[in-house]
């Protein structure tokens, strides 16, 4: 549903107070080519546009887990790219959910890639303030305006902001600095199973193999200072269940049966904790999986000193505010908690599912649990490996029957400090007065590998100004009209990415 109504749209109301201070500062490829004040006057007069675009976005759901709406989803992106000017635009099958694969050639010097996902993340709506499909535009006190929805920052408001530099530029009755390869997928949320197919597709390994390195739209700014963190990479990821079953065990019940005979009959449940247990150190906190950390590569003296100054760059208290906990695992250093976010592999429990879970309770010895689980992976560990010493270490404790049922999953990835890419993202972060920290990688995950592993071997990584938060939360948000003069709100935002492009097309 679309609350355009509730919006300012006129310039004086929309660079008012907080907001005003925070005005896009150009770097010097946009100032000097003369095209900075009629791009910006179109993204201003195209901002309701961009609100809607985002809006109509997540009222359009595509969640890859639950199969719903994927080729709504991958039909919808095509839309966008073709009205955002990309003149080739096609769907591209896998053998899951389609693609998207667009190209924008302007006859420009250089091309760069734009990596776009279209699915979303599950919700529950009684988990929300408002309906999570409504996109309502709130007043978020500290952002002001802010669009509410499943999506908003992971990534369609990001995303949609990146599309509204280009509309913004054809307004202006210009053209894009750079030629652009947009490639789209629809299940990044479940660990990306099908994207390499996309992007080894003859004729698109050949567009992208022009590009100067790939990007995802990001909103990252911290609300206090408005900076940013460069990742120069990404964790891997392996997406999975673990089930145990009286049907695979061959000992308990095939299905539910009354809990009075767990006096004589064996428990599937209990049999996935046993399982679950050796996974870890006994607090959890350490993978135990069997050689796990065998490829494992320590941290560089290079990386260490980018996360000694990210110590000091970065907040412990806003750390621990946004992500509402107070301690850090055994009270560790702040230093010591960044060296194990970036160096650290994990075994993660994300649910455990078994038997009746409705209100009160309900007399059953359930018949089958389910473990869903993730592992982040970090260099020089794969999926592929990975996933086999999960396997193994099950099978030697005698836990054969538990089933490992992978959804998807993908390497960790890494690019050079010194590319290009990485260059033109810290000049346009240092000219706008963005407070920016190099980090070794994303403690999360996107599927960057797909680009940086042969046979693509780009750098890749995420950019863009503007702030949101609560992906794959309750309440997810993306920062429109900003109150707050540390942080960008959606013309910002969108002359950030202009501001990239045309910084990439004059890079040496």
């Amino acid at each position: 549903m679309s609350n355009l109504g509730t919006i300012a749209t006129d310039r004086r109301t929309l660079l008012a107070g907080g907001a005003a201070a925070a005005l896009f500062t150009p770097g010097l490829a946009l100032a000097a080519s003369g095209d900075l004040p009629a791009i910006r006057k179109a993204a201003e007069a195209g901002y309701a546009a961009s609100v809607k675009r985002i809006q109509d976005w997540i009222a359009l759901p595509s969640i890859a887990a639950e199969n719903l709406d994927m080729e709504k989803g991958a039909d919808y992106m095509a839309a966008l790219a073709k009205d955002a000017g990309f003149q080739h635009v096609e769907k591209v099958a896998t053998e899951g959910a389609p693609g998207v694969f667009a190209t924008l050639d302007v006859g420009a010097k250089r091309w760069m890639g734009i990596y776009f996902m279209y699915d979303v993340k599950q919700y529950d709506p009684a988990e929300w303030s408002s309906p999570p499909l409504e996109a309502r535009i709130v007043d978020k006190p500290g952002f002001g305006k802010v669009i509410v929805g499943r999506g908003a920052v992971n990534q369609k408001g990001p995303q949609a902001a990146f599309l509204a530099g280009l509309h913004a530029i054809h307004a202006a009755g210009k053209t894009s600095p750079v030629n652009l390869v947009l490639i789209c997928e629809g299940e990044e949320e479940i660990g990306s199973p099908h994207f390499r197919q996309i992007v080894t597709k003859p004729h698109i390994l050949a567009a992208l193999k022009k590009c100067e390195g790939v990007i995802i739209p990001a909103g990252w700014q911290s609300p206090s200072d408005g900076g940013v963190t460069v990742n120069l990479g990404a964790k891997g990821i392996v997406e999975l269940e673990l089930v145990a079953s009286g049907a695979k065990w061959g000992r308990g019940p095939k299905t539910d049966i009354h809990s009075s005979e767990k006096a004589r009959v064996d428990s599937p449940a209990w049999r996935l904790v046993q399982a679950l247990t050796t996974l870890v150190t006994p607090d959890g906190n350490n993978p135990a999986i069997d050689n796990y950390f065998e490829k494992v590569r320590p941290l560089t003296p290079r990386e260490k000193e980018l996360i000694a100054l990210a110590g000091k760059q970065l907040s412990e208290a806003d750390a621990k505010k946004a992500l509402g906990v107070e301690h850090f695992i055994d009270d560790l250093p702040w230093e010591k908690t960044l060296e194990r976010l970036a160096s650290q592999p994990t075994v993660n429990i994300e649910g455990l599912v078994s038997g009746y879970t409705g209100p009160g309770g309900k007399t059953v010895l359930p018949g089958r649990a389910v473990a869903k689980m993730d592992l982040r992976l970090v260099p020089n560990m794969t999926a592929e490996d990975s996933v086999a010493k999960l396997r193994a270490h099950l099978d030697k404790r005698g836990f054969a029957d538990i089933e490992v049922n992978v959804s998807g999953g993908y390497d960790p990835t890494e690019t050079d400090e010194n590319s290009r890419l990485i260059k033109a993202e810290l000049a346009t972060y240092k000219r706008n007065k963005v407070p920016t920290t190099i980090y070794p990688r994303l403690a999360g995950s996107w599927p960057g590998a797909v680009f940086t592993s042969a046979p693509v071997s780009l750098p890749a990584g995420q950019f863009g100004l503007g702030h949101g938060s609560g992906a794959h939360a309750p309440n997810e948000y993306y920062v429109i009209e900003s109150s707050n003069p540390k942080v960008q709100g959606l013309v910002g935002s969108t002359m950030s990415y202009v501001d990239f492009l045309y910084e990439i097309a004059a890079a040496k």
